[in-house]
């Protein structure tokens, strides 16, 4: 695995205590932005000192983790702040199939944080202004739609034949996803999605990393020392602007034997998954409603005490793909997935997010996102399918999820 470095062989590293809060989309100089945010909390970042590329295959985490941790134990670090995500750090994507190339770790050469009443600065290599390299934000304009791999017709057919597997007793739940394509009249920048999207979902993690771009409901693992939690979200239903409606919606999705059979698959997973890391492990036997601005979830949160030092990338190797967006059982549902879906999913429904020097991260699912390419924007949706799934209603959820990157690109 190669490691390409921006600026010497050997990073220097200083953090400094930043005054007063941050407005950390606002403090962004370009549109090639890095950026992990939640409620005005997080991390941006911009330039690269350091790409670590991630090839395909069996301990690809395993992997990225070494390149990194040999990158970050060479370097000269002063970090007085001390506090998760300063020093250096990396942000990273990774594809969704094991088999992807398309994974990549970025360690930027200027960083912003604010946490907990704390924020900082880091630099690496020279201390340069970073602000000299200012470019307006520009907002898309006149924004085109196409479709993607599969019209509606051909992905409800998708849908009806995951089902008949299902009857069949080949597997029990399997993901589906679908892809969209936009295109403006200029180069889309990110900043102005991430202003959007921070501004409509506060509780969702908003981030942007070589191009991929959304907010996410969906925390796959946070790892703050020995601590590990997580928040498993599986079963949907759109919100509605009537509060009486939107209630009874939420109380039909609570009661939903499919939507329940979806969750539980997904939360089992991750039970089983944790359990061999964690000394203590605490996973609610039945799910909690989660109200975001557009849908309603099925959320279950999850919370650990590593048994030993593990770095979050360690986790994400034992977590990632879970039932939520892969299916169950694993390789029958990515089998599946290949042969339906009639595309790439690149890095949609991989994990995304941030990892320090001492290990510390949080990471998400890459769901209602965007991969930016110039003037283009490839959108993404995805839905559970059950042996009881209606193709029908699966179309109406998975326009719902892509409403989320349709808003921000064309408000």
């Amino acid at each position: 695995m190669s490691v390409a470095l921006g600026t010497s062989e050997r990073l220097t590293v200083r953090t400094l205590p930043a005054p007063g809060r941050l407005d950390l989309i606002g403090r962004l100089p370009n549109p090639a932005a890095l950026a992990w945010i939640r409620r005005d909390s997080g991390l941006v970042g911009w330039g690269e000192a350091a790409r670590v590329p991630i090839p395909g295959g069996d301990g690809r985490f395993a992997r990225a983790r070494a390149a990194l941790a040999s990158l970050f134990e060479s370097a000269d670090v002063d970090d007085p702040v001390g506090v998760p995500g300063s020093g250096p750090v990396a942000f990273g994507t990774f594809g969704f199939d094991p088999k992807s190339d398309d994974s990549v770790l970025i360690v930027p050469r200027y960083v912003l944080g604010w946490r907990d009443g704390h924020a900082w600065s880091t630099v690496i290599g020279d201390t340069a202004d970073p602000l000299t390299l200012l470019r307006p934000q520009a907002e898309p304009s006149r924004v085109s739609w196409r479709g993607g791999a599969l019209d509606d017709e051909g992905w409800a057919g998708a849908v009806s034949a995951a089902v008949e597997r299902i009857r069949e007793g080949r597997l029990g739940k399997v993901v589906l996803a679908r892809d969209l394509w936009a295109e403006a009249a200029e180069p889309i920048d990110s900043r102005v999605l991430l202003r959007r999207l921070a501004a409509r979902y506060p509780d969702c993690y908003t981030f942007a990393v070589d191009g991929l771009v959304g907010a996410t409901p969906e925390l796959l693992v946070r790892r703050i020392g020995g601590v590990v939690e997580s928040l498993v979200l599986a079963g949907t239903t759109p919100r509605d602007p009537d509060p009486e409606v939107d209630a009874a919606r939420g109380t039909a999705l609570m009661a939903s034997v499919k939507d329940r059979r979806e969750h539980a698959y997904a939360a089992d997973m991750v039970r089983e998954a944790l359990g061999p890391l964690c000394a203590e492990l605490s996973v609610p036997d039945r799910p909690e409603l989660l109200r975001l601005a557009n849908v309603q979830h099925l959320a279950t949160p999850v919370r650990g005490t590593l048994a030993a030092e593990r770095s979050v990338l360690d986790v994400l190797e034992a977590l990632h793909p879970t039932p939520a967006v892969c299916g169950t059982p694993t390789d029958a549902a990515m089998d599946l997935i290949r042969e339906l879906e009639a595309m790439d999913r690149a890095r949609y429904a991989g994990p995304v997010g941030w990892v320090d020097a001492r290990g510390d991260g949080e990471w998400g699912i890459a769901l209602r996102c965007a991969q930016l390419d110039g003037s283009r924007a490839r959108l993404f949706a995805g839905c559970g399918i059950v042996g009881d799934s209606d193709p029908a209603a699966e179309l109406a959820e998975a326009r719902a999820k892509f409403s989320v990157m349709r808003t921000a690109l064309e408000p």
